[in-house]
């Protein structure tokens, strides 16, 4: 199954009255349990990775076990960084295989938030990756997140919504109705007027950060009133706790993997029920129909060298590897020598694209023709070069 268009999946949310969760995942037991849930209630999920977990797993290793994931999943996928920190963290985000990023600019002013997020955007647009936006400020209380959201809430009202949309043409809003990330203390106050509004005025999917503690009517009115997507992370953790705890409590605990024993599926029974309470139960064949895959390009090139020795040449690639692939949209620089004596081309690139968007982005980005205009269209004057989709389609 390939990944799909986060764009196409929250649309048809937003169009048929329901929600996708974006479960923040931490280890091998979150995405294993997030994942077994989707398949099991044939939903479709958004697997999360914030940027202020990184402290907790290496970025990279958890991305490639992600993406496998989706790979192997009958269940539409979409991977979302969450919380980026910068311009720079969402670049290698994508580079790394999400199809939807956020970059959290919500503590700035608003004309500031506006600069930083439409920075994000004219960026994640070129490779065709859609962007969350926040404004407003969605505080932590207690919990696993809370100290990373220090301060006082700040809710999002209308005008600034509507200024803000126009002005950085995200495709998702985070907006700040009353919840809070991390655990609740005492009965939750959500604004419903105040998001009915929004939502009214924008028409565009909605989303809601700090889902843990609201009960189901509370997500049913969220839902109603244009929330597509919510992102959960402090229930599956303490869920996860509460099954180590367990564990740790039996005289048969005395090692790691006893002590996480049945931590998988203490995440999946949370996630699943979420499903359920959100309306994305069963959605996953109507979907599947609505939205694009998001397949990967190989932008191949061969060709023979003139003017350079076997280190020139090496030289040269070592460069475009460096230079090519820290453009946004890039998933990987492989360079090669033809095994064989008599092939036609002795060398070749193979540079992976994100998707199709890239063709065009990656063209057109200054470092990319500085690097063929300087180091090497002058010593190949013999190539040639072909873009390929991804056959695969999963359908």
């Amino acid at each position: 199954m390939p990944l799909v268009h986060m764009g196409d999946m929250l649309r048809h949310a937003y169009e048929n009255g329901y929600a996708v969760g974006a479960f923040d995942v931490v280890s091998l037991d979150f995405i294993n349990g997030v994942m077994a849930a989707a398949e099991d209630r044939q939903a479709p999920v958004i697997v999360s990775l914030a940027e202020s977990h990184f402290a907790y797993f290496d970025f990279d290793l958890l991305m490639a076990a992600v993406e496998r994931a989706a790979e192997r999943s009958t269940v539409p996928v979409a991977i979302h960084l969450d919380h980026g920190e910068s311009l720079e963290s969402a670049v290698r985000a994508i580079n790394l295989g999400c199809t939807g990023v956020m970059v959290d600019a919500s503590s700035l002013p608003l004309e500031e938030n506006i600069v930083h997020t439409r920075a994000v955007v004219d960026m994640a647009h070129a490779c065709g990756i859609p962007v969350e936006g926040e404004l407003g400020y969605v505080p932590g209380v207690e919990g696993e997140d809370a100290e990373r959201h220090p301060g006082e809430v700040v809710y999002t009202t209308i005008a600034d919504a509507r200024h803000y949309v126009e002005a950085t043409g995200v495709d998702f809003l985070a907006v700040s109705v009353g919840t809070v990330h991390g655990r609740m203390k005492g009965e939750p106050q959500l604004d419903f007027q105040r998001l009915a509004e929004i939502n009214q005025t924008l028409g565009l999917p909605l989303v809601i950060h700090g889902g843990t503690g609201l009960g189901s009517e509370q997500f049913a009115r969220l839902i109603e009133n244009g929330v597509t997507k919510i992102n959960y992370y402090t229930a599956l953790a303490d869920a996860a706790g509460r099954r180590i705890q367990a564990n740790l409590q039996s005289a048969e605990c005395s090692g790691y993997t006893a002590c996480v024993h049945g931590v998988a599926d203490a995440i999946q029974q949370e996630a699943a029920r979420c499903i359920e309470v959100w309306g994305s139960a069963g959605r996953s064949a109507a979907l599947l129909e609505h939205c694009r895959p998001r397949l990967p390009v190989e932008h191949v090139i061969t060709y023979n060298t003139e003017g350079l020795d076997e280190t020139g040449v090496e030289e040269m690639m070592a460069e475009g590897r460096r230079t090519l692939g820290a453009i946004p949209g890039v998933r990987r620089v492989f360079t090669g020598h033809a095994v064989q004596d008599n092939a036609a081309y002795r060398h070749c690139w193979l540079v992976r694209f994100a998707g199709s968007a890239v063709i065009d982005s990656y063209r057109d980005h200054v470092d990319h023709q500085h690097f063929a205009d300087t180091c090497f269209r002058p010593h190949a004057g013999s190539r040639m070069s072909i873009d390929f989709e991804d056959s695969d389609t999963g359908h």
